[in-house]
């Protein structure tokens, strides 16, 4: 299971109620900010997920409504958060990193910062997936848009077998321990001399959760396509709606329609789109997007949403009102 906190989901520009790019991935005791646009870190506030453990930032792209944020967030972390965080790993490509450099280094702090901050350049890092935890991984893959800096993320669950409890009582293994063992996938000894593997006591294997998260992507071929494949969420762009399909072909981003055919094309149960348009009303995005793709939304900032393995999202109750947000979007 994945959480999914958006604390921006505008596009270029901020509006009335919506922030600059930025959401966080929480898998267990992990979390995850990917992008961090102007804001960032009074939505973190907002959101009520604070800062703890927020030491893993995931850069789609170097434009400056994807980082700009990183400047005052480091600098409130370095100030008020250095003890509860042992240091931050910053993750982009080679040049979203050389800007995100300037941007913390030459402006922001001064010297020896008061926490390590390690940058990692995607494209020089050779080991797959890019992070290993003890549930699930994550993968970094790169992705078309203006340029060759851009990646999206991967959060996959690692796949189980369930234990079998009944077949467990059956063969007379104990509460306890053993079991354990045998989840494990460690052979016990029982009291009696009988020798259980966990072959006997484990189901088949069922696979884990998967959400990908694009930011901006200007093209979807066969590898994006292979990449996105089954996933049980996916969160990418919808910045244009199909009539102005060429404006969105020469700046490099997706139309709403063309996120809900790729969606639909690989088996994707569930569909947010976020880096929303000023332009366009919510209601029309929606419409556009589930005339393809029925299991679509259009995020809004501060929904959380739970990713579960064959489920999809379910969007939980915001931080907001409901009636508020939907009264917000009225005026949109």
């Amino acid at each position: 299971m994945f959480e999914i906190v958006f604390l921006g989901t505008s596009a270029s520009a901020p509006s009335i109620h919506r922030g600059l790019p930025a959401l966080a991935v929480i898998a267990g005791e992990a979390r995850f900010l990917v992008d961090c646009g102007e804001g960032t870190q009074r939505q973190i506030l907002r959101s009520g997920i604070g800062f703890k453990r927020l030491n893993h930032v995931l850069l789609t792209h170097e434009h400056l409504d994807h980082i700009l944020g990183l400047g005052g967030l480091i600098s409130t972390l370095a100030s008020w958060e250095a003890d509860t965080l042992e240091s931050i790993t910053i993750y982009g490509g080679e040049v979203t990193l050389q800007r995100v450099h300037t941007l913390l280094f030459d402006v922001v702090l001064h010297g020896d910062p008061p926490l390590p901050i390690e940058l990692v350049n995607l494209h020089a890092v050779k080991r797959e997936p890019l992070l290993t935890f003890k549930d699930f991984t994550v993968s970094a893959f790169p992705v078309s848009h203006r340029g060759y800096s851009s990646f999206g993320y991967v959060f996959q669950e690692k796949a189980r077998r369930p234990f079998l409890v009944e077949q467990a009582e059956a063969l007379g293994v104990p509460a306890g321990p053993e079991r354990g063992q045998l989840v494990a996938g460690k052979t016990i000894t029982l009291g009696d001399g009988r020798t259980i593997t966990p072959e006997m006591v484990l189901g088949e294997l069922i696979a884990g959760a998967k959400l990908v998260v694009i930011g901006d992507i200007g093209k979807v071929d066969s590898t994006i396509k292979k990449v996105v494949r089954d996933a049980d969420a996916l969160v990418i762009e919808g910045t244009f709606l199909e009539a102005d399909a060429e404006t969105a072909r020469r700046h490099g981003h997706l139309t709403a329609a063309r996120a809900a055919a790729l969606a639909a094309e690989t088996g994707v149960r569930s569909l947010m789109l976020t880096h929303v348009s000023r332009r366009y009303r919510e209601g029309d995005i929606i419409e556009e997007a589930r005339r393809v793709f029925p299991n679509a939304l259009v995020a809004r900032d501060l929904d959380h949403v739970v990713v579960r393995r064959g489920v999809g999202a379910d969007k939980l109750d915001s931080q907001i009102s409901r009636l508020r947000l939907e009264k917000e979007a009225e005026g949109e």
